[in-house]
């Protein structure tokens, strides 16, 4: 088979490394890729969603498999699919869980599935009006795709009208979502779908602030850790309070969903609480999740797109898995490009290294976004896996490089 993987940033390097292992690969693409990804397929430098599909269709490809999210609220897989490319990845309307905080909210009430209560406000005077009302802590949230730094926690009232003012003031009309304080450990379930049979993923935990002790700015996520110990109630609870109603209340509203399920959640003294829904993996969750993925992807991939998964059952290896983000100076307001980093020719043992935001001039690799690489550590335990991911962290020459230093730390100490 032609795979094709969309996307240039650490998750996809993940994707790319995860189909190159699959027997039924007969050549690989990523479009547009990275220097990582360069090493395992053929990059192809295009971005727009018509022309990739046009590329996907006239060089006969089998399968697309869609990273970003970007790329599906813009309709890439309706064009795939109208060209008889198959795609795993949802049609844009479906996207739409991603692409509009206040339709996912909306879905969420409709449909039973336990959230935080909220307001969505087109009108910044509104907005603030209503802010006056409830008081802080309170989070306000960008309606709109944000690149996971839309969301502000505000603990005091100015800080959640100066975001409402940011959100609402710009040339394009926004729209701001603004939701109750909670409070807990965040988690995240990843789910695949055909549109009738959802599967979760192992549980993982993302770290979104840039500094250690979760303090600093939000970030698109610094590191994560994989599995995060759900209960198995919690676990069914999920299933059957998320995942089930979403999938099935979309389609009751003609939206067949098929691709990933992201669910972020807050394990709130009251319950269980979605935070967001996204409709792709999560990035860096991937890099930790699908090294621990035994179950070939492009096999997987094909079932949610014929809509047999349920035939399938997922297979996992033991141990677990932790993922640090090494992001460039000035990330996330301004990140600095073109500063040279080196690799060990030889990776320390069980540590992946996954290229997110890097370009090669010449011989050189230089940081060319803000999160610039993503060291995975594999082991028997959290405790080994993580002391092998900062192994790898300090085998890589970036002095400059922002990272946390205490990814999984929380979660190490709760554990027996």
């Amino acid at each position: 088979m032609k795979v094709l993987v969309v996307g240039s940033g650490g998750r996809e390097h993940a994707l790319v490394w995860k189909v190159a292992q699959s027997p039924l690969v007969s050549k690989l693409y990523a479009a547009p890729g990275n220097p990582g990804m360069a090493e395992l397929a053929e990059l192809v430098p295009i971005t727009d969603v018509r022309e990739l599909a046009e590329w996907a269709q006239h060089n006969a490809i089998d399968l697309v498999i869609v990273g970003p999210e970007a790329p599906l609220v813009e309709g890439l897989a309706d064009r795939l699919e109208e060209r008889g490319v198959k795609v795993f990845g949802p049609r844009q309307q479906a996207a739409m869980i991603e692409g509009s905080k206040a339709f996912a909210k909306g879905l969420m009430e409709r449909y039973g599935i336990p959230t935080a209560s909220y307001r969505a406000f087109s009108d910044p005077i509104e907005a603030l009006e209503y802010l006056e009302q409830v008081g802080a802590p309170i989070v306000v949230k960008d309606s709109g795709l944000a690149a996971g730094k839309g969301v502000t926690v505000a603990t005091e009232l100015h800080q959640a009208k100066q975001a409402v003012t940011n959100i609402l003031s710009g040339p394009e009309p926004g729209e701001v979502v603004i939701e109750e304080f909670l409070t807990g450990p965040e988690v995240t379930v990843l789910a695949v779908t055909d549109g009738q049979t959802i599967v979760p993923l192992l549980p993982s935990q993302d770290h979104k602030r840039l500094r250690d002790g979760d303090r600093g700015e939000m970030t698109g996520g610094m590191g994560a850790v994989c599995p995060y110990p759900l209960p198995p109630e919690t676990l069914r609870e999920v299933q059957q309070r998320v995942l089930e109603p979403l999938i099935a209340g979309l389609r009751s509203e003609g939206v067949v969903y098929q691709g990933v399920v992201y669910a972020g959640l807050m394990l709130t003294p009251g319950g269980i609480r979605v935070l967001e829904f996204n409709a792709r993996f999560g990035d860096p969750e991937a890099q930790a999740i699908l090294p621990l993925l035994e179950t070939d992807l492009v096999e997987l991939a094909l079932a949610v797109t014929e809509g047999r998964l349920h035939e399938l059952e997922l297979r996992w290896h033991g141990g677990a898995s932790a993922c640090v983000v090494m992001a460039a100076p000035g990330y996330p307001e301004d990140p600095r490009k073109g500063i040279p980093l080196r690799l060990p020719s030889r990776p320390p043992n069980q540590v992946l290294y996954f290229h997110a935001g890097t370009k090669r001039v010449g011989e050189q690799l230089q940081s060319n976004g803000g999160r610039v690489l993503n060291v995975v550590g594999l082991g028997a335990d959290l405790h080994e896996a993580l002391e092998r991911a900062y192994q790898g962290v300090a085998a890589v020459d970036f002095p400059q490089a922002q990272f946390r230093r205490d990814i999984g730390k929380n979660l190490l100490q709760t554990l027996p």
